[in-house]
């Protein structure tokens, strides 16, 4: 008996009449699968259920095919299609059809993170986000119709594939939901600044993992937290990337604020002791919104392992901060976005809008750019990307697990 049938079967009845409705089917397409990927923390947990805190989530949807473009030696994918009793097909558009010719699933889990894939001259690794993603439209546009699909991650590398799905998504009228687990993980404390708060700067602070997959995390970290700002979100105007000395000069010159530093270091748990400017490869990314705000994301490999997020409210005497905390040993900070992945393909409604992402992954795109330029700064007037953040933010309360 496998771990769902075991579930339904110490499941109460439904009450005399009334028929439980039969769960969302899902194909999963995944670069490759194997223990703590990317594919096991998502797909996994639409198999197993989940916890958030002390709370079990049983299995929200129904896995119905799975689909690998690369079987990793230490592969699960495989042995868990016999446990769970779905195919491992051979190709994107049989695990959306089932061997119909048609659109035969509810929705789509895009995990296309981890695997063999290069690297290009900009330190951006080639995950094709978007060539699965096209495959997936293709289905939609043959049977007519489409259906919910959640990308991993940022939508892609190259910005003007990122927008491509995101407008793909807008004329064929399904929804579309993207990001990183650390936007929506728990806060510790649950900060969570009033809509149309009056802010004065924001800094992320995290490692030193500065290819684009770990930068993207402490930008949609930043993004969640600076997009209830007064006005709403307008876009951003401007990006630039520092390395090394640059990083304190800008302080210096006023582009980012050392308070903001300190005041998130506070809230880190497993900050090392020395001095941030003692770090051997500091890395900013400073961001000029087109309401005139700016912030930034600084990476601070050898002394933060974390994430962190510090904001200034205008009138107030000190910053506030929270970590975004994601627990090694479990990775359940992936649990409160499979909750609101499950939420999307069973009501279509978003928990929080697809736009932070797409945002971020431009701006994160440019960055990529800006380094590859010589650290210059570069104008991005392709980034009036404008959207009202929710009233109460989504993520998970409590301390985690």
């Amino acid at each position: 008996m496998t771990r769902r049938e075991l579930l339904a079967a110490s499941s109460p009845a439904p009450l005399l009449g009334a028929a439980a409705p039969a769960p969302k089917k899902i194909a999963a397409l995944s670069t490759t699968y194997h223990v703590r990927s990317h594919s096991d923390n998502f797909i996994t947990r639409f198999l197993e259920g989940y916890w958030i805190n002390a709370k079990y989530h049983a299995p929200p949807c129904q896995v119905v095919s799975l689909y690998m473009d690369q079987v990793h030696p230490a592969d699960i994918g495989q042995r868990l299609s016999m446990a769970y009793g779905f195919p491992v097909v051979k190709s994107i558009a049989e695990a959306l059809t089932l061997g119909t010719g048609r659109l035969a699933v509810d929705g789509v889990l895009l995990i296309a993170e981890h695997g063999s894939y290069p690297h290009n001259e900009k330190n951006q690794q080639l995950y094709p986000r978007y060539e699965f993603f096209e495959q997936v439209v293709e289905v939609f546009r043959k049977s007519g119709r489409g259906c919910p699909v959640f990308v991993d991650k940022h939508l892609s590398y190259d910005w003007k594939k990122a927008r491509r799905m995101y407008d793909w998504s807008r004329e064929l009228k399904f929804p579309l939901m993207a990001g990183s687990s650390v936007s929506v993980t728990f806060r510790r404390p649950e900060l969570d600044p009033p809509l149309g708060v009056p802010l004065a700067g924001a800094l992320a602070v995290g490692g030193g993992w500065v290819a684009d997959g770990g930068i993207f995390h402490n930008l949609e970290a930043l993004q969640a937290f600076v997009e209830r700002r007064r006005g709403g979100e307008t876009g951003v105007r401007a990006v630039q990337h520092l390395r090394g000395d640059a990083v304190w000069k800008a302080a210096a010159d006023g582009l980012w604020s050392k308070d903001l530093l300190h005041a998130a270091l506070r809230r880190g748990i497993k900050v090392e002791p020395g001095r941030p400017e003692n770090v051997k490869d500091p890395v900013l990314c400073l961001l000029e919104y087109r309401d005139g705000f700016r912030a930034g994301a600084l990476m601070l490999g050898g002394l933060v392992s974390e994430h962190l997020v510090a904001i200034q409210v205008k009138g107030k005497p000190a910053p506030d901060a929270a970590l975004c905390y994601a627990p090694i040993e479990n990775s359940n900070n992936f649990s409160p976005l499979v909750h609101a992945i499950a939420r999307m393909f069973e009501t279509g409604e978003l928990l929080y809008p697809v736009e932070r992402t797409l945002l971020t992954t431009g701006a994160l795109s440019f960055l990529m750019e800006s380094a590859h330029q010589g650290h210059k700064r570069l104008e991005t007037p392709e980034l009036a990307v404008a959207y009202r953040a929710p009233r109460v933010s989504y993520f998970a309360r409590g301390l985690g697990s």
